[in-house]
């Protein structure tokens, strides 16, 4: 039995604990790179082109520091115009990062679902101004509103009652604010039901998951990861709901399976760097160097995967962009580490409930079972076939290859055929 460099993956290291032994999950956002992986506690990605171009550069730890300096600047040049699709009374806002426009056209989207779909976020703690900061974000973009009062969107404790919702968290609540920005962006007709889990505890999350599941979600998306660690398979029947597709982000501290994502009733979604043109074209995509994959050490392998080099669960299924550097534009007046309003967020954190809203748009999530989809529709997507996340045994499950391979899975979305 081959199972790729299990032993030395940061996944099979100890999870966050607190004092009580709960196992606490982490955000899976990126505001900006540092010694290697996503410190969410970092100021928000710095706009002068230079400085955030060499301190990137800096902290990769690559031998070729004076071509990242290079190549980080000429990206600097060329900003992709967030404004497509502004309203006339924001333009002047110009929020950093990619918005609707991007996202969709990059992926070939449409912007609405044929039928009506709900998409469940799930997270932890409670982000009091998230229906404000989505009408923001939603009027800036010129999306159709999605409010409480018009039933798009809906707000829960864990348990699924409308009061009492959790005390807040300032990071959760940024995630809160990217995961139903991103859904709200790709799939605009979309009903969207935030999940609050009563804490980050692992068990709290997963309980959430079946309270989306038993108030109608079509898809759901989970943003958060934990190192994996041993009796995670007792909690993975919280994520069997067949019918219902459910996303998990793969993490962002490079080669190494994490949980969820390493769950077989799940689609893991992987990172990418992706660079649009002036017409929100897709130019080019490359593995994210600290997207998560890897060999789960403790989940067997789903029937629907082939891959010869891990014996376990292989970690993502596909990818979409999760760079902070090509992050998306996300508006959160709550604040976090003081900022508030527009922020520019990378992290598998925007990946998964970009996938999620893809399955969403599909429309097809009642006869989807677990991640199995996209095996079979891979030439549906865009296979990418360059970068890396690290170093292992088995070299596709830590760098980029045509076909299947560990950093981006099967490929990113190509329409919405895929899912």
């Amino acid at each position: 039995m081959l199972i790729s460099g299990t032993a030395a993956q940061k996944a099979a290291t100890s999870p966050t604990s607190s004092s009580s032994g709960a196992i606490h999950a982490r955000p899976a956002l990126c505001l900006s790179a540092q010694s290697a992986e996503c410190k969410a506690s970092a100021a928000a990605v710095n706009t002068k082109a230079h400085k955030k171009a060499k301190k990137s550069c800096a902290t990769k730890a690559r031998k070729h520091t004076k071509k990242c300096l290079a190549q980080a600047r000429k990206k600097a040049k060329k900003k992709p115009d967030s404004t497509a699709g502004l309203n006339a009374n924001s333009v002047s806002t110009r929020p950093a990062g990619y918005g609707p426009a991007q996202l969709r056209g990059a992926y070939n989207l449409p912007s609405v679902a044929a039928r009506s779909q709900t998409i469940a976020i799930v997270a932890a703690y409670d982000s009091p101004n998230i229906e404000a900061d989505l009408s923001v974000y939603s009027k800036t973009f010129s999306l159709p509103a999605c409010t409480s009062s018009n039933g798009c969107f809906r707000i829960v404790n864990g348990a699924g009652a409308k009061t009492p919702l959790p005390s807040p968290n300032a990071l959760w609540a940024l995630e809160t604010s990217l995961d139903v920005e991103a859904a709200h962006a790709v799939c605009t007709n979309c009903k969207i039901l935030l999940v609050e889990a009563e804490s980050s505890s692992v068990n709290d999350l997963a309980a959430a998951v079946d309270t989306a599941a038993k108030l109608g979600a079509d898809v759901i998306s989970n943003s958060w990861v934990v190192n994996e660690f041993r009796g995670e398979t007792s909690l993975d029947s919280h994520f069997n709901h067949p019918g219902i597709a459910i996303t998990a982000a793969s993490g962002d501290t490079g080669y190494g399976a994490n949980w969820p994502a390493a769950s077989p009733y799940v689609t893991a979604v992987g990172g990418t760097t992706l660079d649009v043109d002036g017409s929100n074209a897709r130019v080019s995509e490359t593995a994210w160097e600290q997207g998560g994959s890897g060999c789960s050490a403790y989940e067997s392998k789903p029937a629907w995967q082939a891959d010869a080099g891990c014996a376990q669960r292989t970690v993502p299924d596909v990818a979409a962009v999760a760079n902070p550097d090509t992050g998306a534009a996300v508006y959160d007046s709550y604040g976090y580490s003081g900022q508030r309003g527009w922020f520019k967020i990378g992290g598998t954190s925007l990946a998964a409930p970009i996938v999620a809203a893809i399955y969403a748009l599909a429309g097809n999530a009642d006869t989807v079972v677990a991640g199995s989809y996209p095996y079979a529709h891979a030439t549906s997507l865009f296979d990418v076939s360059v970068g890396t996340n690290g170093t292992c045994s088995s070299r596709y499950l830590c760098s980029a290859a045509a076909g299947y391979d560990g950093p981006t899975g099967l490929g990113t979305p190509a329409g919405a055929s895929a899912f």
